[in-house]
């Protein structure tokens, strides 16, 4: 993995209970709220700035469509908030996905590093078939009974994909933590 160990190891304290939280309330309430997502976004401008301090490291360059651009790597992570904003409204208005998860999406993009985009998504891949496979189970046994006010439980063929996008980012930097660079 390309995530910088020390990096990874700096965020998950402060990024694991937010993915416990977002999983937890949109199983809960089928809703990914605001406040935490600021949250997450947060945790990334702030430690990321003294983990990545743009103006102690050397910049790197990049390209933004036909420009090449040289900034430093804490500007680029920044970067890729906006993008996967930009995607994710354009999903949510052809009704790929919901809003919250935009927006999770979003804000948990800048603790990825580039080069570990395919890792990401094999990670994300995982997760989402383990954390379905789980609702249902749970959902179809005598363990609904633990919470069954759950929302979740009632949407039919609509699923808490927060449960499977927390797990997947605190999956990433778990393992950034034990193999990263």
């Amino acid at each position: 993995m390309h995530i910088p160990a020390e990096a990874a190891a700096w965020f998950l304290p402060f990024v694991l209970p937010i993915c416990f939280y977002v999983a937890f309330t949109d199983m809960r309430e089928m809703l990914i709220k605001n406040h935490a997502v600021v949250a997450l976004f947060g945790v990334f401008v702030v430690i990321g700035l003294f983990l990545l301090p743009p103006w102690s490291m050397e910049w790197t360059q990049g390209r933004l469509g036909p420009i090449a651009i040289s900034l430093p790597p804490y500007i680029w992570q920044l970067l890729h908030a906006l993008v996967f904003l930009v995607l994710g409204i354009l999903f949510n208005v052809a009704g790929v996905m919901g809003a919250g998860d935009a927006k999770f999406i979003a804000a948990a993009s800048p603790f990825v590093w580039t080069a570990d985009f395919r890792a990401v998504i094999l990670i994300l891949m995982a997760t989402t078939l383990a954390a379905f496979a789980t609702h249902r189970l749970a959902k179809a046994t005598p363990l609904r009974a633990i919470a069954p006010e759950w929302e979740s439980w009632n949407r039919g063929k609509q699923f808490p994909m927060g449960f499977a996008l927390g797990g997947s980012l605190a999956l990433y930097l778990i393992l950034g933590t034990v193999y990263g660079s």
